[in-house]
Formats: C-alpha cells, structure tokens, sequence
C-alpha cells in the first residue's frame, strides 16, 4: 500500500532484481513502464518444486569422453535387443490366448476379473450414475437453463441467476432466455434459502419487496427440490408490481468503526472482510471473504507450482501479521480457465475452504456487485493489503494499510499517456492520476471496494497489476468484478456447500 511522501517517484519495477516467469505482461506495456504484478515474489518462500532434480543413473557420473559413447553405444544395443524379444514374446503369448481362448476375449480369468469388479463397485452404482450424468459432453442440442443439468460440472445450469440494483432477482429459463425479474407471491424464507443454496451461499439474509414494472416476469411455482430456473413460469406482470428483492449474506459492513486516513494503518473491524494468503508460511498475496466458504483472489498469485491446496493458509480477521488469528485451510483453488499471463486478462480465482469462516465484528464477508453497479469514474473507494509501502520493497508490511483512490476510466487509462490500449473490459483503473496513492507489491488479490448508496462496502476489483508504485500517470490496475460475477456464481454453484 503506497502513498508517497516526497516529491521523487519510486523506481519503476524494472530496475528491481528479476521477477519469476509468472511476472510477464504484455510487450507494449512492460517495454514501456516495467509492469509486474504487485506481489513480492522475492521475500515468498521458495518452492521445492521448482528445482529441477539431477537424475545419476548407474550411481556414476558418464563423462563425454571415447569411451563412454562406446559404452553408451552398446548399452543401447542391448536395450532395443531386449525390447525386440520381449514384444515378440508379448505377441506370442497373445497369439496362444486367441487361439485357446477365441478372439472375443472370454476367458475364465477375465469373467473372474469382471465379476471382481462387480463385486467392488456395486455399492457404488447410484452413485457412478450421477457421475456419469454430470460429466456428459455438452452438445449443441443441450438446452441452456432448463433445470436438466446436462453438462459436466452442470456448466449448462450455472448462469441463470442473478442479482440486479437493490437485490432484484432475475432468473434466465428455456422459455424466455432473458434475465426477468421474479414475482413476489408464493415465495417465503425457505424457498429464499434454497435459492441462495443454489448459488453456493449456506442460507438467505434478508428477502424483501421491489417494485416492477416489467412486462414480462416469472411467477412462482410451488417450491420442489429443484434449480429456480425449473420452478418459474413466464408471465406478463406480477400481481401489485411487486417482485422479489433476495440478499444471500449480510455483508458489506464495517462492524467497528473510526477515522480512516488514506495510506495509514488499518484499525480491528476496518475491513473486515480482507485475508492474508500465506503459502509454506509466508504472506504471498491478498483475499476477500465473500462467503463463509469463499475466498476471491488474483490468478497470478497461484503459480502452477503453487497450485497445492494444502500449502495455503487462510487469516482472517488481522491486521497485523505478528498477531495473526484464526487460520483457515484451502480444500480447492479455481483459477479462471481463460487467465492469460502475458496480459493479465481474467486474473481471477476462487478458494473453496475447507471449513466455514465465522463471523465477528472483524471477521466480515463484502458484498459482491450486482451485475448492472454504477461505478462511476468519479467514486471513491479503498484498497487495502499487506503490500509494501513503497515501491521496490524487498518486504510486506507488518500491518494492514488501506488507502483511498479514485476510479480512472477504461478510455483515459488506456490514453497514450496512460497504458496505451493494455486495459481490457475485464480490468478496472483507479488511483491518483497525479501518483501517491496506489497498491503496492504484496497486494495483489486484494480487495478495491466502494460503498453504495446503502452505506455497504461492494467488491469493485481485485487488485492484479500497475507500473511502479504510486507513480504519475501509472494507476493500479484491478481485475474488473463486475465483469466476471457469471464466473463467481457458476464457480460457486460448482462448488458450493
């Protein structure tokens, strides 16, 4: 977390020691301004697993000289020798079993090897069924949103709810492939509950009444235990204009409150809903609880050869890595299918815990976007992070910094004085045009969040990548939520509960 004290900007990222392969960008943007992510990937760690072993075969090191290729030379010979003999011998022993046996194959120790097999599986059958069922190939006849969950991993039934301005659901079936709202009549907290289960969350919040005017909605059938876009019908008006207004958590809340000064240190309770990631130990990156069971973080931040759930570790609740509190194990890590690591485009994921995060007054989730949130380029928000504090930073800070910035929109970032066409729809600008405050190294997975009218803290990105730290004209850059809100709910639907 940077905020510059003094008039001399930081050194851009390029002047520091070489990053990993992970930090690569786009050429435009690291020629130009020495762009990395804003993690430290020099004071995580190390992975064994990035060591390359020395295979010694035969216990002795071969040196190049005459008579070792001699040697290899026979070696060889020997080996593709044996190898000749033993698919003769392979054939001829295949060639008996047809003969004494019949070319369909039924011979007694198969059918013992087949009824072993029954024996073993039978009490799974149900459930190879449903296994089955789900990992059927989708095909062009599948049938987006019928309730039929045809696809693996039911891919074809997980984006067809969502959440508008004020909480309004909308429900996109086979009937009507728009996005309508849901009537009010026929709906209680139950039928609420299931809802929000099918999304991945543990239970309904709060359920209310908006008004509509649509003139097309979906009414309600009687609850069954079936997906919501299965139990609605599509109509003209709902009775009284009236449709359903559903929150699944009670988030976004500052449950202890004081006097936040941009770039200073974070009190208990400030913002509740940030985590430090820590893998073999140490704080790599950032996060944000947005459910008991989830955690959204950067893509980067999970290199291939960090991609071992139970190498992370979850805190929650601190804001001081000396005092950290309760830890909280990692049971799955899903980064975005299409995150490109040359660009930063979809630099996104979702941690499934292992168990559910209890909530306290400093233990909060954030509230997601809906998927239609004004974020207006005037809007000011906060990020905050264990980051360093000033660009270059060798090591994270002991404490929790927050620090205000402003939106910067998509066309004035990606000026030619600003990042020159590298931002994408699915990033998000903010800072201070003029450098001072800004992200920092060790940052990265954190939360940008912004407060709506109802005085609730929403997720506006997550912090992904920036030139330098705090500089002129170099905003950070923050994965765009809103953008990728069908990718949270489906992933959570994926894996909920």
């Amino acid at each position: 977390m940077a905020e510059n004290e003094t008039k001399d900007p930081p050194p851009p990222y390029s002047s520091l020691e070489p990053q990993p392969t992970l930090m690569t960008c786009d050429q435009v943007v690291c020629e130009s301004y020495g762009t990395t992510h804003k993690t430290v990937p020099y004071y995580v760690p190390r992975d064994p697993m990035q060591v390359v072993p020395i295979i010694v075969t035969n216990h002795a090191v071969l040196h190049t000289g005459t008579s070792t290729r001699k040697s290899q030379t026979k070696s060889k010979c020997l080996i593709g020798l044996a190898f000749v003999l033993f698919v003769l011998a392979a054939a001829g022993v295949s060639i008996w079993l047809g003969v004494r046996y019949g070319i369909n194959g039924n011979s007694d120790s198969q059918s013992i090897h087949n009824e072993s097999n029954n024996e073993h599986d039978h009490d799974d059958d149900d459930d190879d069924d449903d296994d089955k069922n789900l990992m059927k190939t989708c095909s062009n006849l599948t049938v987006q949103c019928d309730a039929i969950q045809d696809c693996q991993q039911a891919s074809d039934e997980t984006n067809c709810v969502r959440f508008s301005r004020g909480g309004v659901l909308q429900v996109r079936t086979a009937q009507d492939e728009r996005f309508l709202p849901v009537c009010y009549p026929g709906m209680d907290k139950s039928y609420a509950d299931q809802i929000c289960a099918q999304l991945g969350f543990r239970s309904a919040y709060s359920l209310g009444l908006v008004e509509t005017n649509a003139s097309t909605v979906l009414s309600l059938k009687p609850r069954e235990d079936k997906l919501i876009q299965g139990l609605v019908n599509v109509s003209s008006s709902c009775p009284n204009e009236r449709a359903i207004s559903l929150e699944c958590t009670d988030c976004g809340q500052q449950r202890l409150s004081s006097r936040i000064i941009g770039g200073s240190v974070s009190k208990d309770g400030q913002w509740p809903w940030q985590v430090s990631l820590h893998f073999n130990s140490g704080h790599v990156c950032g996060g944000t609880i947005i459910s008991p069971d989830f955690v959204l973080s950067a893509a980067h931040c999970f290199q291939q050869s960090m991609m071992n759930s139970g190498s992370w570790q979850v805190y929650a609740g601190s804001v001081s890595q000396n005092t950290l509190l309760t830890a909280y194990s990692v049971k799955n890590i899903i980064v975005h299918e299409s995150y490109n690591n040359h660009n930063n485009d979809y630099d996104i994921a979702l941690l499934k815990l292992s168990s559910p995060v209890e909530f306290s007054n400093t233990v909060q989730p954030v509230c997601l976007p809906t998927f239609d949130q004004n974020i207006s380029e005037d809007l000011e928000c906060w990020t905050s992070g264990f980051g360093t504090t000033v660009g270059g930073g060798a090591y994270a800070s002991t404490n929790l910094m927050s620090v205000s910035v402003n939106i910067i929109g998509t066309s004035v970032c990606n000026s030619s004085g600003l990042y020159r066409g590298a931002i994408s729809n699915n990033m998000i600008c903010a800072g201070d045009i003029n450098g001072g405050r800004d992200s920092c190294q060790g940052d990265s997975g954190g939360p940008l969040v912004c407060k709506d009218l109802n005085d609730r803290w929403y997720l506006a990105g997550i912090t992904s990548w920036g030139a330098g730290c705090g500089q002129k004209l170099r905003p950070g850059v923050y994965c765009r939520v809103t953008s990728l809100i069908p990718w949270i709910y489906s992933k959570m639907q994926q894996e909920k509960p």
